[in-house]
Formats: C-alpha cells, structure tokens, sequence
C-alpha cells in the first residue's frame, strides 16, 4: 500500500478513525474541533531543484516545514541558507534521516556507516534503494551511528533543527524505531509519528507483528507527552495533473486535528527530468504552494496551519528536566 517514498499513494488511505482528542493541540490552546495542518516540504538538497524551489517558497509563506537530506549533495547550500536567515522568515527545518537512495541514475551515500559489515550499502557502495531492504539488512548499531551523523551534520552546519522524520518511512520499522526516538529526547526534538493503534497501523500496509511492535511504542510516546500527528497526507507522486484540485480536495476532506501535510516541490529544471521520474508531480507542488490560488484556499477552509518550530519549542518548555540539545550555547 505504499509507494517508493515509504507513504500511502493517494490522501484518501491515511484518512483512518484516531484515538482521542490530541492532548498537544489542545495544550496550544486550539479546541478539539481545530484543523491544524503542517504543510512540509520534504527532500530539500536532494538536488538543486529542491534546493531552489524550497528557497522561493519560504519567501512565498505557505510552506511552513521542511527537511534537508543531509547526506545528498545540495545539502551544504541548505544549511548556508538556513544560517542566514533569521526566526521571523518562515525557516522551519528538519532533518529528513537518510537511509535509502532510490534513483537510478543519481545516487547518495551514507555519512559514517560506509563499511558493508554495517548492512547499509549496496554492491555499489550506495545506501540500498528501498526501505524494506534496509530493514532487512542494517545492523540497528551502525543505524543508530547514521542517525545521529546526519543530525548533528546539520547542527554543525548552523542549522537550528526543528524537528526528525525520516526518508521514505526507513525507521518506521522494530528495529529502528527506539532509536530514532531516543534521538529525538535526547536532542529534544518532535520527530515524525503518527497516532495509531494496531488495526490503524495494518490498515497503512503493515503486518500484524510490526504493527503491534510499533503500537507499543506510539502507546508509549503518548504517555510521555510527546508530539503525534493525528494524519498524514502525501500527495501523491504518480502524476501532477489537477494538482491544485487535489490539494484542495485533500484539505476539504481533513477530520480534526494536527495533520502532516507532505510535499515534494522541485523546480522544473534539465538536472530534475534527468534524474526523477515523478518530477511532474514534484513541479506541480512546487507551483501550487507558491500560487495566490492556494492561499484564497485555506481562507476558505478555516484551517489553521503550524511549524514544528512551535512545537519543538513548547516541547523543550515542557520537558526541562530532558539534557539539553548537543551542539546548541
């Protein structure tokens, strides 16, 4: 049920009952029938197409989230950008952990786990390109070991990470998902997870066994007081026709409360078409985020849209007994 990027291929599949009302929301004061929705632009520095198209929408202002992928090669133009703007621009980033590289003709390495005894590399020496296989064959330490490279890549870098979530749903798996939530405490960041209890989470694709395993933990995240969304919405990746409809039927059909709203947005350039099949799709988000069309939209709609800045801050104010985050004065 999931495409190559890790979600569901169409709004629709993730549109599921959740448990009850979203104690985060509600402790930042929106009423339980509030429509709040994070709009995240992921894989920002795959490639210059992302990199310039994520530029644009921060001054555009309807963007108000997004990932870098640390390990790919337009990463350092990211961070220098990010280094040069100040809180009050809309600059609201993550980091998008890195474990798979899905292309044919352009591909990325791991940061630290490039020895094939650690389990993330392919006969050619780049991270594998699909998830499953990744779960099937990393050793969780040298996981661990990347996670953290990536992340404090980036603090290193000057980038003030807001928050994790992970390249198509590669540590959204057993074996990898205490670690990447160790990581978020102990940095003291929200990272990427969705409220759901076990038949929800079959209901996204999964076996019986992982999705019990993952149950626990999201049981357990919400007894913490950590940050879970209560949707996840990608557009889909097949196609860019209608896309402004499809946003707008997607945002018409959300339930209440917090929802991760995930684009692709790419500019339309020679270096996009050689190397992603899907970047129709990817231009087409790219054009309607930056549209007057979408922002009469949400006019319409009554939805409420966050960062996760706001959250990881509320978060940090809720939790001072947590050690504070490395890299950081």
């Amino acid at each position: 049920m999931r495409d190559r990027a890790g979600h569901p291929p169409a709004p629709s599949i993730f549109l599921l009952p959740t448990m009850q009302t979203n104690p985060f929301l509600q402790k930042l004061g929106f009423a339980a029938r509030d429509r709040v929705v994070i709009f995240h632009a992921d894989d920002i520095g795959m490639c210059h197409a992302s990199y310039q198209a994520y530029v644009d929408l921060v001054e555009a202002g309807l963007i108000s989230a997004a990932s870098t992928m640390v390990p790919c090669s337009w990463f350092p133009a990211v961070a220098a950008f990010c280094r040069h703007q100040s809180d009050d621009t809309g600059v609201d980033m993550g980091v998008h952990i890195t474990l798979t590289s899905e292309w044919d003709a352009y591909r990325w390495r791991p940061l630290v786990a490039t020895d094939p005894e650690a389990g993330l590399i392919d006969d050619e020496g780049y991270l594998y390109r699909d998830e499953s296989t990744v779960q099937e064959r990393a050793q969780a330490e040298w996981v661990a070991y990347e996670m953290e490279a990536q992340l404090k890549r980036a603090l290193e870098a000057g980038i003030d990470v807001t928050h994790l979530d992970s390249h198509m749903g590669a540590v959204f798996h057993p074996r990898f998902i205490d670690t990447y939530l160790d990581l978020a405490r102990r940095y003291r960041l929200p990272a990427l997870l969705l409220r759901r209890d076990e038949a929800g989470l079959q209901a996204m694709g999964y076996d019986p066994a992982t999705a019990a395993q993952l149950a626990a933990r999201i049981r357990a995240c919400a007894e913490e007081g950590l940050v879970l969304m209560d949707e996840i919405v990608m557009m889909p990746l097949d196609h860019g026709r209608e896309r402004m409809q499809r946003v707008e039927q997607a945002l018409k059909a959300l339930p209440p409360g917090l929802t991760y709203f995930i684009v692709h947005p790419a500019q339309d350039t020679p270096e996009l078409r050689a190397l992603a099949p899907d970047w129709p799709a990817r231009v087409a988000d790219f054009e309607v985020f930056r549209s007057e069309a979408l922002r009469t939209v949400l006019r319409n709609t009554g939805i409420y849209t966050l960062g996760m800045r706001v959250l990881r801050d509320h978060l940090r104010q809720a939790s001072d007994s947590l050690p504070p985050q490395a890299g950081t004065a």
